[in-house]
């Protein structure tokens, strides 16, 4: 523990995404969390264990222990360190059935996040690489 007390966790969004920042907005108003809500342009990534490219890819929740958790993850802990009407979603998140739904809802939502109110070209996901295994077509 240091002298100022416990570490806060931190919720990492990408501040390039005007939808993200928006919705970091409605968090820090309405789920008002024990938290710091920071966009991984502006935070120390190397202090809190992550990397542009995690960042990029998912919301990132860094708990006070310094685990990360990405994506769906990251948003259970965050309704779980909200005001007390929210916490009981992120319990249910973390439940195995309901988190590999929220899973692939989260993977649905970020891929087309440029489409939400307030993206931009800034907010899409680099699409992964094409698979060039046994069997791809050659290319030129």
């Amino acid at each position: 523990m240091s002298p100022t007390g416990p570490p806060r966790p931190v919720l990492v969004y990408d501040g390039d995404c005007g939808a993200c920042t928006r919705l970091a907005g409605v968090v820090r108003r309405v789920l008002r969390p024990d938290a710091e809500v920071v966009a991984w342009q502006q935070a120390d990534l190397a202090a809190l264990g992550l990397t542009p490219e995690q960042c990029d890819a998912a919301l990132q929740w860094v708990d006070a222990q310094g685990r990360a958790h990405a994506a769906q993850d990251a948003v259970a802990a965050l309704l779980l360190a909200s005001r007390p009407w929210a916490r009981p979603a992120g319990a249910v998140l973390r439940l195995p059935g309901v988190n590999a739904v929220a899973g692939a809802g989260y993977r649905w939502v970020a891929a087309h996040r440029h489409l939400l109110p307030g993206g931009t070209a800034a907010c899409a996901v680099p699409a992964p690489p094409a698979d060039d295994g046994p069997g791809a077509r050659l290319r030129p």
